[in-house]
């Protein structure tokens, strides 16, 4: 039991997660961020790095939007998670 008690109390182990983020191209980056981190770093690197504007891709995790003041501690994340990223779609049928 002590050996219970010693992991759940040493947050240092599990304090960084790693997130894959899959872009609509099957192109697969790679993050390390804290649970408590708000997930805009993790959206603002991404879009960084791909050349793309923030405002032209929604990031999505289990099929619901990531907004930019979630945490992956919010969203009950875990280590290898990851989040789909797409390109926004504008208009609709005629």
């Amino acid at each position: 039991m002590d050996a219970e008690k010693e992991t759940k109390e040493t947050p240092t182990a599990t304090e960084h997660i790693n997130i894959k983020v899959v872009g609509s191209d099957q192109n697969e980056v790679f993050f390390k961020i804290k649970r408590t981190t708000p997930l805009r770093k993790l959206m603002d690197a991404y879009c960084e790095r791909q050349g793309k504007a923030a405002g032209s891709v929604r990031f999505l995790y289990d099929g619901n939007r990531v907004m930019p003041q979630n945490t992956p501690q919010e969203l009950d994340m875990d280590d290898g998670d990851s989040i789909d990223v797409m390109v926004e779609q504008i208009g609709g049928s005629v």
